[in-house]
């Protein structure tokens, strides 16, 4: 196969080596060259090197390659995979999540939503659109997928920026339900169901599930069963009472868990806690570490002629939907896909057309094209609209490099509602991480 798709922020442990477990899992993408990018000179070295060692293992199926020099990186690419981060991920995850509460927020996570949320996006943007831009100078047919959050408000922005890019984002959040669960409780297998999504990344419902063999509507049973199957299944971290409240009162099921959809919502606070939170983060930054230290061990064992005799690619798929989506594309095969993050463009009418957002799709030779849903129901389009005035108040503000702006959309959030605190907040932040922020004005 003479496709070349580049991985970009191939240092990181957690996007790296479990993109090539995926890769390896194809048949059809066998001898593709693999690009390895990253800043980080040290990690990717390390990467290289393992994954390097572990395509031996496997009789060289891919071409695997590595730089630091984006220009060289992109030269011919087919599919661009971005999962970057700018600054340290953590350190800076961990201000964004104690800085605007400290002020009197309602913060939560901190990641995608609230002031938090709004300061990682005003990181992201700027960085992801000088790649993306380099995308469409350099390889102009080349799909770009994005990974990084906050993957709606990214997206948005190079929506706006670059309309002509072949962009998508990706999320795995849907699997929380799709994994295990749906499939337990309806007593069918996934093959045997199609879910329909809609909504905003992290901020996403069912809004339909039927029998492929039947074309029977699922949605009553799913309804009749849900509650009473969940009831033994409490999870703070995901299917918790914030989960169950929006689904008894708005009468749709939001798959994304409590730990994220409580930073878009009024009554988050009320239902999750300062330190499930914190829990949740702690627990996301030790995986981190770990996932580190595991591949310093198999570098370090190679270095030393000692190499695990399976090494790092006989690992579990990573969940991610990036390779698939790929290969359908490939295929030209009109695959289905459960929830993938596109502009709107007609697909929910009663939410804004300038918006990305989270829905079902197919996959072509085209790319992705969003399940047509009409008008979603109208409580639901009501709490996503809040979410989606501040997500195009927030990429204004980055792109014009508003101070008024920021501001503005600080104050307007629903974790907030306060000028006088988003003026704080944004003092405070500019100060701590002026070097990754916008030159604010």
């Amino acid at each position: 196969m003479d496709t070349k798709i580049v991985l970009i922020g191939a240092g990181s442990p957690a996007f790296g080596p479990p993109s090539l477990i995926d890769l390896n899992r194809s048949e059809i993408l066998a001898g593709s060259t693999i690009t390895l990018l990253d800043i980080d000179k040290d990690k990717l070295e390390m990467v290289f090197e393992v994954l390097s060692e572990d395509n031996k293992k496997i009789g060289n199926k891919f071409n695997i390659e590595s730089t630091t020099n984006r220009e060289k990186a992109l030269k011919g690419a087919n599919f661009v995979i971005n999962s970057t981060e700018h600054g340290d991920r953590f350190e800076l995850r961990w201000q964004d999540n104690t800085i605007p509460r400290k002020h009197g927020t309602t913060e939560r996570m901190g990641e995608n939503g609230g002031a938090g949320g709004f300061f990682h996006s005003a990181r992201q943007i700027p960085e992801i659109i000088k790649i993306a831009k380099d995308v469409q100078r350099i390889c102009p047919d080349a799909f770009f997928i994005n990974y990084s959050n906050p993957i709606s408000r990214i997206c948005l922005a190079l929506k706006r920026v670059l309309p002509n890019l072949k962009m998508f984002g990706l999320c795995h959040q849907i699997e929380l339900l799709t994994s295990h669960h749906i499939q337990t409780m309806m007593n069918r297998s996934l093959n045997d169901m199609q879910l329909i999504t809609g909504g905003l990344n992290h901020f996403a419902f069912l809004l339909g599930l039927k029998d492929l063999k039947t074309g029977a509507d699922l949605v009553p049973e799913f309804n009749l069963k849900c509650l009473n199957y969940f009831n033994d299944k409490w999870d703070r971290f995901h299917f918790a009472d914030l989960t169950f409240e929006i689904y008894r009162r708005f009468g749709w099921f939001p798959y994304v868990g409590d730990n994220h959809i409580c930073e878009y919502l009024q009554i988050g606070s009320q239902y999750t806690t300062e330190q499930d939170l914190t829990d949740w983060i702690t627990r996301m930054d030790q995986g981190n570490k770990g996932r580190t230290d595991r591949l310093r061990r198999y570098y370090n064992r190679l270095m030393k002629g000692k190499y695990p005799r399976k090494g790092m690619l006989m690992g579990d798929p990573s969940g991610e939907r990036a390779i698939p989506i790929i290969e359908a594309i490939i295929e030209d095969s009109n695959s289905y896909e459960i929830a993938v993050n596109i502009p709107n463009d007609g697909i929910i009418e009663n939410l804004p057309q300038d918006l990305v957002i989270e829905c079902s799709g197919t996959v072509n030779k085209n790319g992705i094209h969003g399940v047509k849903l009409g008008n979603i129901p109208k409580n639901i389009a009501a709490i996503l609209r809040i979410e989606a005035s501040i997500q195009d108040l927030c990429v204004e503000a980055i792109l014009q490099e508003s101070k008024q702006l920021a501001i503005d959309c600080l104050a307007i959030d629903v974790n907030c509602g306060s000028f006088e605190m988003a003026e704080a907040i944004f003092n405070e932040m500019m100060k701590v991480q002026k070097k990754y922020l916008p030159n604010f004005k």
